[in-house]
């Protein structure tokens, strides 16, 4: 009796195999891979000493890499091990919890940078691949699509909580440990670190754009961000047909609270109000005001115009530095 034998198709060309997304996804890892690295690290806890960390990714061939804030939160050192075994000795540069961002420098030279991208170009459906070295292993990669833009991630520094905003939301799943690794678009470029789980087949990351290049600048100059204060807490609204005429665009941010004591309160902005404009630039997005409200902008009077009623009132306030 013949021995039964499932049916086969004749191989196809692998370039007939793979895909134009199966071939971005791939081209993305084989260039990433080994540019995250494994982030380790030793925290002391109430049981004894305690290993943790997550992912990094290079940010300069002299040594330093872009992580999350959380990841080495109460640390000062750790090692960094990179897919091709290598391992190097990593000191903290700088954190800022405020962003969820941090860089630490590595005691010898790594693998030279990734091209770093704008988050600001991405759109709803775009193909993104999140790479990271969780627990050692090598390159952990999902690939998927922007699901969500300007989603916000509350952070907590001290007694201060912050919204960050413009989060990339994405459904390329995150796994344990990938925290600090890449978001990466279909040409490779990085326009986030992966930052948190926001449930299941969900993962959210910070942007790479105008705002977090100063806030990493910062850091590595630095070693920390000086941020200006309002004490406002908006979001973003469509206006009216009239108002949009008036300032030529459709979006503006109306105040949801506006905390007491606050620059915003003593300059006698209330909840309520829409913010077209401050320092003489339109703001459309939360992402537009948390551009102005950095280091240069504290102690300096700051013109912030806003439509209250049908009319457009123009208020002086004096951001503070925020702190911790």
């Amino acid at each position: 009796m013949a021995r039964f034998q499932m049916p086969s198709a004749e191989e196809p060309p692998d370039d007939d195999v793979l895909d134009a997304y199966s071939r971005a996804v791939s081209s993305v890892a084989e260039r990433l891979i080994p540019l995250v690295a494994s982030l380790r690290v030793s925290r002391s806890g109430r049981v004894g000493t305690v290993e943790g960390g997550g992912s990094a990714v290079t940010l300069t061939a002299e040594g330093l890499l872009l992580t999350n804030s959380h990841v080495v939160e109460g640390v000062d050192r750790g090692t960094a091990h990179f897919s091709d075994g290598t391992s190097v000795p990593v000191h903290l540069v700088g954190s800022d919890p405020l962003s969820d961002l941090a860089v630490v420098r590595a005691e010898q030279p790594i693998p030279s940078p990734p091209e770093f991208g704008d988050a600001d170009r991405l759109k709803v459906g775009h193909v993104v691949v999140a790479i990271g070295n969780p627990l050692g292993l090598e390159g952990s990669v999902t690939a998927g699509v922007v699901s969500a833009l300007g989603r916000s991630l509350p952070t907590r520094s001290g007694t201060v909580t912050r919204l960050v905003e413009d989060v990339i939301q994405t459904d390329a799943a995150l796994n344990p440990g990938n925290s600090g690794g890449a978001l990466a678009d279909s040409r490779g470029r990085v326009v986030g670190i992966n930052t948190a789980v926001a449930g299941v087949g969900l993962g959210l990351a910070v942007p790479i754009n105008a705002t977090t290049r100063h806030i990493i600048e910062s850091l590595v100059e630095d070693g920390h961000v000086r941020r200006a204060y309002l004490g406002l807490v908006t979001a973003p609204v469509p206006v009216s047909d009239e108002v949009a005429a008036r300032l030529g665009r459709r979006t503006a941010l109306r105040i949801a609270q506006v905390v007491s004591g606050s620059p915003a309160e003593q300059a006698g902005l209330m909840r309520g109000d829409v913010v077209v404009a401050a320092d003489g630039r339109p703001l459309s997005d939360a992402q537009s005001l948390q551009r102005i409200l950095l280091d240069e902008a504290i102690g300096r009077t700051m013109e912030v115009t806003v439509l209250r009623g049908s009319a457009l009132v123009d208020v002086f306030a004096v951001p503070r530095l925020l702190r911790g």
